[in-house]
């Protein structure tokens, strides 16, 4: 008896693979059809779905969107709420996991009979705790419980809960909802993808749906707007390369991932009305190939915007680009000259440099040491407060759920939920990099974030030390927040500036030289 029961057990997630399809379709996902639906704008059509085998995974397109109107949007997957395998009656529910049971394991099973056996007759152990609080979790329809409870199941390698809950969610999520709901939706196609371990290839293929460059600089431009996230990070770091430079006559800034250039706007407008007039600016601006699709083009855009604008504040102005991955940058790339005072700014890019955790040659440490050979006036730092660097499976995916909880309901206060822009900013600023930190593991997970106090032994190690933010800069930054929701919150700690939402800090700012 207890060899047959081990012998059951061995192959409950082999069974789930080989019952046929209407035997097991009501508790849970098949494993050979996997859909994922890349995160595309509500006016976009086609989603794709993978077949998972075990010499291959591929995709096709079909014609289903991923969202559409509010009637459709509400459940990104097709299916109404109303078709829960989990229904109010808690008797129902009973018999469907009875009949679960029989059909993976046969009706001689000696796994408890009910679900009363589990949650009946005191707390017996962890395990029976835990389907404890999943029963009571899907009725009451707790989302947050059950993402965490699918992911845990995910970690742990139980195959049939997980695929069960991932059923379960999928009528409980909505990119139009709550701002848990919305989460909820772009952390399942994460764990999804995890599960069917393509989360490499699902992750690239969000690109394969991307708007057109206008329409992605207009979703990047929204973010920047309605949340002061950005803002706050590019003032503050502004702020400590001007008291640098203050006296300086030659500037050079080099710039490890400019983007659309908009941290330089502020800072050339600045240096224009310096008493006694502004320095020669030169910056070198450095990027990655792939960031020229949400440019429009390559870096020479970024110079004549940033060459036109400084022409029309009579700032001496020179521009040089890099087109390069900072894995890849070396000394000679970056065109220091003697007599220039040298700023470098890390914004929001370190954190995707792989360290001694991905790779024998440690990047993230390397050009911190390779910058400080440099002597600079300054160096910048603005990064996500986040810890998924070198975290595990699990408790990485706590820390998401925890740190993008705050910032979507950051979003909820500003862009009003029936909004098409809101979905869209949602779908193409921030998603991907959940599905990345979820989905992805070694080199292929790119999202990396480090608490402040990790970045800070870093740069200590390198030979840095602190550089003190100016308090004209902490109260600059105060009086920007006044235009954004109370809820916002600035903190000043250890020589460190921390922007937060209610008592979750999100984005941490400091200098050194």
């Amino acid at each position: 008896m207890q060899a047959s029961r081990q012998h059951r057990r061995s192959v409950m997630s082999h069974t789930l693979y080989h019952q046929p399809v209407q035997e097991v379709e009501a508790y849970c996902f098949p494993q050979n059809q996997l859909c994922f639906s890349p995160l595309e704008s509500s006016s976009a059509s086609g989603y794709y779905t993978f077949y998972n085998s075990p010499s291959t995974v591929t995709f096709s397109t079909s014609g289903s969107p991923f969202s559409q109107q509010e009637s459709q949007s509400d459940n990104i997957y097709g299916s109404p709420i109303s078709g829960s395998c989990v229904t109010d009656d808690v008797n129902e529910f009973r018999h469907k996991l009875q009949e679960l049971e029989n059909v993976m394991l046969g009706p001689d099973s000696d796994i408890p009979d009910s679900y009363d056996s589990i949650v009946q007759g005191g707390v017996v152990s962890p395990e029976k705790d835990s389907w404890r609080e999943i029963m009571e979790a899907i009725p009451k329809r707790d989302l947050k419980q059950v993402l965490v409870a699918c992911a845990k199941s995910i970690s742990e390698n139980d195959l049939l809960t997980a695929q069960w809950l991932i059923a379960e969610l999928r009528q409980l999520v909505s990119v139009s909802g709550e701002p848990i709901q919305r989460l909820g939706a772009y952390m399942l196609e994460g764990l999804v993808s995890r599960l069917a371990s393509s989360g490499s290839l699902i992750y690239k293929s969000l690109r394969f749906k991307e708007p057109a460059n206008s329409e992605l600089l207009s979703y990047m431009h929204i973010l920047y707007e309605v949340c002061p996230y950005f803002k706050f990070g590019y003032m503050s770091a502004n702020g400590a390369i001007a008291e640098a430079m203050k006296h300086e006559n030659r500037v050079h800034i080099v710039d490890f991932q400019i983007g659309q250039g908009s941290q330089w706007v502020a800072l050339i407008q600045a240096f224009a009305a310096r008493p006694g007039g502004p320095p020669h600016i030169r910056i070198t601006g450095l990027d990655d190939p792939a960031s020229a699709y949400a440019r429009g083009g390559g870096l020479n855009i970024v110079g004549q915007r940033l060459s036109k604008l400084a022409k029309s504040f009579k700032v001496p102005f020179e521009f040089c680009g890099a087109t390069i991955s900072g894995c890849d940058i070396e000394p000679e790339n970056l065109g220091i000259r003697a007599g220039e005072a040298l700023a470098v700014n890390f914004a929001f890019v370190l954190h995707h440099m792989p360290d001694e955790s991905v790779s024998t040659r440690n990047h993230r440490d390397r050009l911190l040491r390779l910058v400080k050979s440099m002597s600079p006036n300054v160096v910048t730092l603005v990064e996500q407060e986040c810890n998924t660097n070198t975290a595990s499976f699990f408790p990485r995916f706590l820390e998401a759920l925890d740190y993008y909880t705050a910032m979507f309901e950051s979003i909820d206060v500003t862009l009003p939920r029936e909004r098409k822009e809101r979905i869209n900013v949602e779908q193409h600023c921030l998603a991907r990099d959940v599905v990345n930190v979820i989905a992805c593991e070694g080199t292929e997970r790119v999202e990396r974030h480090e608490l402040l106090g990790k970045w800070k032994s870093r740069f200590t190690m390198a030979g840095f030390s602190p550089y003190p933010l100016s308090s004209l800069v902490n109260a600059t930054i105060k009086t920007l927040l006044e235009n954004y929701n109370c809820k916002y919150r600035l903190d000043e700690r250890d020589g460190a500036l921390y922007l937060g939402w209610m008592n979750r800090d999100l984005v941490a700012s400091c200098a050194w030289k």
